[in-house]
């Protein structure tokens, strides 16, 4: 029993963190542990609240540094993630901080609230204070049921001890899991290896130098969740919504001639959205090339950019 703590904290540091493990089912069992003496329920309380808000601020921060791109990875089992990510935004920026309070009891809102928090620019001794009442609410409900029905799980003693064994198990799979994930992103890349790709100084200086009737079509590719108020784009550049590109090719399709020079970028990782919708340019016979580092090596090699029209914009406003 004396990995009990270790057990259940490290549950729930990694579930709030995003990965889907059984953190009620653990802090039930551990609460039931406490209720047979084999716990301290305030010990337990403490070190698996201060668990929920280590991995809630892991969240936090990953949604204030990389933005919509946490929370599209979040997102991604659902059908539509970007109308899944302004959904929850639009809620949760109604509602203020209150949802951090509790958020962990509702499904889907838990692994969303920490990130779009930071992503929406709460200030962290706002989102602290509110996050760590709702860990605190959410690790105390679980854990004092457990107790109070501990004399109900007759078997706890066996679950607890076996915990451990879960756990490694657990940790195992979402290593293998991880590790897999990896391996199919990386065979998809190669994809779009082949894919050609332009420096920002070097577009800028074709720009410059452009002496044919050559029509060159500069696309914004990024997701409408990458926009924030105040945000530019390339100048000059145009929209191409990469969640719809069936029907934006539609209605650009007097633009994306073979005989047109494409030139996407985006805000991703290693250009991966721009190199998926190049791909998908290149399959139906156009000319594509990506932006190196998408807009931000344009910035940097100060080319000339422009606000995003406010049609654009997918409006929310920040807490700061």
């Amino acid at each position: 029993m004396h990995h009990g703590y270790l057990v259940c904290a490290a549950v729930v540091f990694l579930s709030a963190a995003g990965l889907p493990l059984p953190c009620a089912i653990v802090l039930l069992l551990g609460g039931a542990a406490a209720g047979h003496h084999a716990l301290q329920p305030l010990t337990l309380l403490a070190v698996t609240t201060a668990a929920a808000i280590a991995g809630d601020t892991l969240l936090y921060l990953g949604g204030r540094y990389t933005g919509w791109w946490m929370l599209t990875v979040l997102c991604r089992i659902s059908i539509n993630p970007e109308t899944c990510i302004f959904r929850s935004a639009e809620y949760f920026y109604r509602s203020g901080a209150r949802p951090l309070f509790f958020a962990k009891f509702l499904p889907g809102l838990g692994s969303m609230a920490a990130p779009l928090a930071g992503s929406l620019k709460m200030r962290f001794p706002r989102f602290l204070r509110a996050d760590s009442t709702g860990a605190l609410l959410y690790c105390g409900a679980w854990i004092a049921a457990g107790y109070l029905f501990s004399n109900y799980i007759t078997t706890v003693e066996h679950w607890v001890e076996a915990a451990g064994h879960i756990f490694s198990v657990a940790l195992v799979l979402a290593v293998l899991v991880y590790a897999l994930a990896v391996l199919a992103y990386t065979l998809r890349a190669r994809r779009y290896s082949s894919i050609d790709r332009v420096s920002a100084h070097e577009l800028y200086e074709r720009l410059q130098t452009k002496d044919d009737d050559r029509i060159i079509v500069i696309a914004d590719v990024r997701s409408h969740g990458y926009y924030d108020p105040g945000m530019q784009r390339i100048k000059n550049s145009i929209r191409v919504e990469p969640n719809r590109l069936l029907f934006e090719l539609e209605a650009l399709h007097e633009f994306m001639q073979p005989e047109c020079e494409i030139y996407l970028y985006c805000s991703c990782i290693r250009e991966t959205t721009s190199a998926r919708i190049a791909h998908e340019l290149i399959q139906r016979g156009n000319h594509v090339k990506v932006i190196e580092g998408g807009l931000r090596a344009w910035v940097k090699a100060g080319c000339p950019v422009e606000p995003v029209p406010a049609g654009d914009i997918a409006r929310l406003p920040c807490f700061d």
